[in-house]
């Protein structure tokens, strides 16, 4: 079979950690050297990618080892409870068939109120179940290298091994002397739509 044959994810085995994560680097591999090849191509079948066991198995690590992982959505279920009463298995086996049968729909997220920096006013964080946690992190890694062919080296935001420092050190880079760059902008971009005479935005 080809390297670039596509996968079939109908398998039901579920992957020990070590296994499933070099399971999906490969396939990440994959998505990101067709999405490179051709940028125009779509990708028609990602859906059961993100049910693929080795998926789910390697999102589940990322959830259940952050340090949020403690924090329960509105179902009062951690990572820990989940591992001791559930089973991390039976839990994604739970998620699995939501998702192949249709049926997932995320939870309400709970909503807790954090203290904004030292400035005595507080934000809105919002907290979404493990479950969630688990597919929106599936869909995270199905999806990151396709979009991450099409991003500029100049961009920086909420994308992967770049910090706010890496930007920092690229400002200093073209604001030396060899460079010659002399401005600097910042701005954030609103975007407005109409949808059915209301305004969203």
């Amino acid at each position: 079979m080809s390297e670039d044959a596509p996968v079939n994810t109908g398998a039901v085995a579920w992957p020990d950690d070590f296994t499933a994560s070099v399971m999906v680097r490969r396939m990440q591999a994959k998505l990101h050297r067709w999405a490179i090849k051709d940028s125009d191509r779509r990708f028609g079948d990602l859906f059961n990618l993100v049910c693929d066991p080795a998926f789910l198995v390697t999102a589940w690590q990322r959830v259940s080892t952050n340090k949020g992982a403690r924090t329960a959505g509105i179902d009062n279920a951690t990572a820990a409870w989940i591992e001791t009463s559930i089973g991390v298995v039976a839990f994604l086996n739970q998620i699995r068939d939501s998702l192949k049968s249709g049926g997932f729909r995320p939870d309400e997220v709970r909503q807790v109120m954090i203290p904004k920096g030292n400035s005595g006013k507080f934000r809105k964080l919002g907290i979404p179940t493990i479950a969630d946690r688990v597919v929106q992190a599936s869909l995270k890694l199905v999806l990151e290298p396709i979009f991450e062919a099409d991003f500029k080296p100049c961009s920086y935001g909420f994308r992967p091994n770049r910090r706010a420092q890496d930007a920092i050190a690229e400002i200093h880079h073209f604001a030396s002397e060899s460079i010659n760059y002399r401005w600097v902008f910042e701005t954030d971009i609103k975007v407005s739509i109409q949808v059915s005479g209301i305004l969203v935005g």
